[in-house]
């Protein structure tokens, strides 16, 4: 359970191959939330070193207040990080709607760098609510937003910010219909499977409907494979357990323990033999 340096070169030039422009650091699925701050400042210094400036870099620096979020934006612009990105936080009482701003507002208005947001709609412990949600992206220093809800009064908030703030870049978030997002006018796409989606979310990017639908039915499957089916009971497991045949990661030890079961593996086999052309273009 320690940085894997070896992986994480692998990992920057693999998703270069895949004509991916940037890297969303100790995210969900970069096991952001659990790792202790030297993991995430030994991880992104790694990173920044191998990728030499190459590829955009965001750092994950969700925290429970303003105070908290700022060291680590700090941390972050030290170790290399082009953008910070907010996501709600873990743990808040007295979780008001003036409070949860306020908490975004501080370290928005104070960060060393540019800030992303990752919207994960309703859930979660402490959910954004819309009106909130509005005056967040209102921020001038907000250049990101990274929409995973799936929710269609949502994305309606982060496009009217944008036609209002032409610079803000809407990317989206949930893998599972790139389609819709994209044709709403969203820029493109911040996947949590990139490392091996990625090059597909391209093409599908790139695609007139009717291909970038089938496209789109292509990934889901993919994904299924990989991450345990419908359910996603294999899901962290799953995915480095792909990695680790495709010879990127060494391991798949991860800190949520999901598991791998023996259809995973089976269905993570037959991805390999069938769609080895999108995982290794």
């Amino acid at each position: 359970m320690t940085i894997d340096k070896v992986a994480v070169r692998r990992m920057v030039e693999h998703h270069l191959r895949l004509g991916v422009r940037g890297l969303f650091v100790a995210g969900t699925t970069g096991e952001g939330a659990w790792m202790t701050d030297a993991q995430r400042s030994e991880l992104l210094r790694a990173i920044a070193a191998v990728n030499r400036g190459r590829l955009i870099l965001a750092m994950q620096v969700t925290d429970n207040s303003a105070a908290r979020i700022l060291a680590n934006m700090r941390r972050a612009k030290a170790d290399g990080a082009d953008i910070v990105v907010i996501a709600p936080p873990h743990f808040l009482l007295n979780a008001t709607p003036a409070n949860v701003l306020n908490l975004y507002r501080q370290a928005i208005r104070n960060s060393p760098l540019p800030v992303g947001i990752y919207d994960r709609g309703r859930s979660g412990a402490v959910p954004v609510p819309d009106e909130i949600l509005s005056a967040i992206y209102a921020e001038p220093r907000v250049t990101l937003i990274k929409d995973s809800s799936n929710d269609p009064q949502r994305m309606e908030i982060a496009l009217a910010c944008r036609r209002k703030r032409r610079a803000v870049t809407l990317l989206n978030g949930y893998e599972f219909d790139c389609v819709k997002y994209l044709q709403a006018g969203y820029n493109g796409s911040l996947l949590g499977g990139g490392i091996f989606n990625g090059y597909l979310a391209a093409q599908i990017a790139a695609a007139n409907e009717p291909l970038a639908r089938q496209l789109q039915a292509r990934m889901n499957r993919l994904m299924h494979d990989v991450y345990g089916g419908e359910k996603i009971a294999c899901w962290l497991t799953g995915l480095k357990h792909l990695l680790v045949q495709m010879g990127i990661f060494r391991t798949t030890e991860n800190f949520l323990n999901y598991p791998l079961t023996a259809a995973c593996r089976k269905n993570i086999a037959a991805a390999l033999r069938r769609e080895s052309e999108i995982l290794f273009p």
